[in-house]
């Protein structure tokens, strides 16, 4: 769990830099013309929104509320992996060092009731 702690610290701390660097020193409208006139901005474009659209699966699964679980998609989506990061980082100090807990959340009584 502590080395799931260190990763997602390290992966916040990043994000915020690289958000904080587009938004000091980028223009988003120019730099992402640029992004998405490049074949590979756009492969990297829809590799990373792929991305945001299987971790939100397990956010929506996870979540017992659903206005929680979209309040926190609609922030993946926007923030990207910013918010994935805080989400996993809340979620891992939240758990109390239960993994079960932590990947099903809300639905760990479910599921274990359904593999009996």
């Amino acid at each position: 769990m502590r080395i799931a702690k260190l990763i997602a610290w390290i992966g916040l701390l990043a994000m915020t830099g690289a958000l904080l660097n587009g938004f000091i020193n980028g223009d988003f409208g120019t730099d992402g013309a640029e992004l998405l006139a490049n074949p590979w901005g756009v492969v990297s474009i829809v590799d990373l929104y792929v991305g945001f659209a299987l971790f939100s699966i397990w956010i929506a699964f996870r979540e017992k509320s659903v206005p929680v679980a979209v309040i926190w998609i609609v922030l993946v989506m926007v923030l990207g992996f910013f918010t994935a990061s805080l989400y996993v980082l809340i979620l891992l100090y939240r758990c109390e060092g239960d993994w079960l807990w932590f990947f099903l959340g809300g639905r760990t009584e479910s599921v274990l009731k359904s593999r009996v």
